[in-house]
């Protein structure tokens, strides 16, 4: 018997692929919607090929109010929503503002505006360790002060924030997890899905498995000259299959009558680790060496962040689990099933 039906947006993403499988291995229903922007509907095949179901897919922008409408009156029944759906790159929000703040904000308001109408009991919220700006202290706690976005990718998750927050206080009979989560990375271990941005990509890891794979000349760093051990950033980084797990448990959250109509959770490691102990970790778990170079600071990074995940492992009861070597391994093995595959 289902636990729910949930709705995934973004489902096609890196992170909403392996949120989907987590959940039907856990025993929901799953309806994923996107546009395809930066993932593939292949990525629906491979979801069935792990889990041995396949989850309804809808190809469609969340932005376009009617949209979000046709998809409520074709898939009834929804309980809960994950909203992944959202354009996500720090260096291209500094370039493109606008697109920023039209596409991440109008795609939360039209999903909470077709919620109480078709009886959903709640939204996790795909939000981001770029709240707390650049933190005066590290490790970074729920009650740590949102400081000003350094970019407006950073400033759409704390505008989005405060647009559920003013719903639910509105009376909107409605619940919210919100999930402030750190660096993503890895893939399934079984290697049927993980990161494949379209075209260059904007985050770590896919950039230095496609360097290590000979795809790219080199990986730049950014930054060498920072207030840090080594003079690279610091970051906290969570494997893909254990903030996938963290959604589930969000979902389970708000299903139950008796927790809060908002709640916030960081979700993370609680280790802050250097841009360049990662490459190096890179090396040492898959004997591969990672030609690279140290490039100028980039506009809209923050020196340093990792999370103190008490909340979550007290709370939520969810906790990071896997090793990093493992994590960086599966990264590898996914590119190199890429290559099989003459992806890339």
């Amino acid at each position: 018997m289902s636990k729910g039906k949930i709705l995934v947006t973004g489902g096609t993403g890196y992170i909403g692929s392996h949120t989907a499988v987590e959940l039907i291995n856990s025993g929901y229903d799953v309806v994923i919607i996107d546009d395809l922007s930066n993932s593939s509907a292949d990525v629906v095949d491979g979801i069935e090929r792990i889990t041995g179901v396949r989850p309804a897919f809808v190809e469609g922008s969340c932005a376009n109010p009617h949209v979000v409408a046709k998809l409520f009156a074709e898939h009834p029944g929804i309980n809960a929503i994950i909203n992944f759906a959202a354009s996500k790159a720090v260096g291209e929000s500094v370039k493109k503002p606008l697109l920023y703040y039209r596409n991440n904000l109008n795609i939360l308001i039209n999903l909470l505006e077709q919620m109480a109408p078709n009886g959903v009991k709640g939204i996790v919220f795909s939000s981001s360790c770029t709240v707390y700006g650049e933190p005066d202290i590290n490790p970074v706690t729920e009650q740590s002060p949102i400081k000003k976005a350094t970019s407006p990718y950073g400033n759409t998750k704390q505008i989005a924030e405060e647009i559920i927050t003013d719903a639910i206080a509105s009376g909107e009979p409605i619940k919210s997890v919100i999930l402030r989560y750190f660096n993503p990375i890895g893939s399934h271990p079984s290697a049927e899905i993980g990161e494949l941005p379209n075209g260059v990509p904007q985050n770590l890891i896919p950039y230095l498995t496609q360097t290590a794979i000979g795809l790219r000349e080199k990986l730049s760093i950014f930054g060498n000259d920072y207030n840090t051990p080594d003079g690279t950033c610091i970051r906290d980084y969570i494997d893909i299959i254990d903030l996938a797990r963290a959604h589930v448990k969000a979902v389970e959250r708000l299903l139950d009558p008796s927790t809060p109509q908002i709640e916030i959770f960081n979700i993370g490691t609680g280790n802050g680790l250097s841009v360049k102990q990662l490459v190096d970790t890179f090396e040492e778990a898959t004997g591969v060496k990672v030609p690279h170079v140290y490039a100028d600071r980039r506009q809209g990074d923050i020196e340093q962040v990792w999370a103190d995940p008490a909340l979550a492992n007290n709370v939520l009861g969810w906790k990071a689990e896997t090793p990093l070597a493992e994590t960086l391994k599966n990264a590898w093995r996914w590119q190199l099933r890429l290559r099989e595959r003459g992806i890339m």
